[in-house]
């Protein structure tokens, strides 16, 4: 088969599934369900694929019987332990593999946290004082406030209050910041796609019928 027409008929299998995505726009329907349960079911596929090679093969398997690294047999039965959830009689079981994966994880993002983001920052505007001044100050005031706004041992009254308030509006202007960000991003997968539907889709469709 030509290799325009096979390109063609890939893209508008990829074309019809946005715009059964789209779809939802106007209210939800068969055509969206389908396409959602495509990009589901897809994605549930991929990444158990992914995992088994990657993980379970290539990190576990391999290493044990190949390499003899026999001390990653404690972390394979942690990961087996996780699986004792779907017998109701063995799901205690699994809290020892949990509780591994949380103190481990919260002791490791604890240290990334300090010296990936609190003591750069510190530093940075700490040093900033000798260069400018309302800039830094105003960095300094929304660290201070914010941390205040989350300490609860005491109640929010008098200064200790305002300065909260003063936390719950750098909070909000952060919240703002996060959320245009992640809208524009939004919108330019939104360009992407209908890119794609009248550019792309519609130049593999000249080129058939040329």
């Amino acid at each position: 088969m030509n290799h325009d027409i096979v390109l063609f008929l890939e893209m508008t299998l990829a074309g019809f599934l946005t715009l059964c995505i789209f779809s939802f726009l106007y209210k939800d329907n068969p055509f969206y369900r389908l396409a959602e349960h495509i990009f589901a079911g897809l994605s549930a596929g991929y990444y158990v694929g992914l995992i088994w090679h990657s993980v379970i093969m290539q990190q576990l398997w391999v290493p044990i019987t190949q390499n003899g690294q026999y001390s990653l047999i404690l972390p394979g039965l942690l990961g087996v332990l996780m699986f004792t959830r779907l017998v109701d009689r063995l799901s205690f079981l699994s809290r020892v593999s949990i509780a591994f994966v949380v103190g481990n994880t919260a002791g490791i993002s604890i240290i990334q946290q300090l010296h990936g983001f609190v003591l750069p920052q510190l530093g940075d505007t700490m040093s900033r004082f000798g260069q400018e001044f309302w800039g830094p100050l105003i960095i300094l005031i929304g660290v201070v406030s914010t941390l205040i706004y989350f300490y609860f041992s005491k109640e929010h009254k008098g200064a200790l209050g305002i300065t909260a308030k003063v936390g719950t509006v750098f909070i909000m202007v952060s919240f703002g910041a996060h959320f245009g960000y992640t809208v524009m991003g939004r919108v330019s997968l939104l360009i992407g796609r209908v890119q794609f539907l009248f550019v792309d889709w519609v130049h593999s469709f000249n080129k058939i019928i040329n």
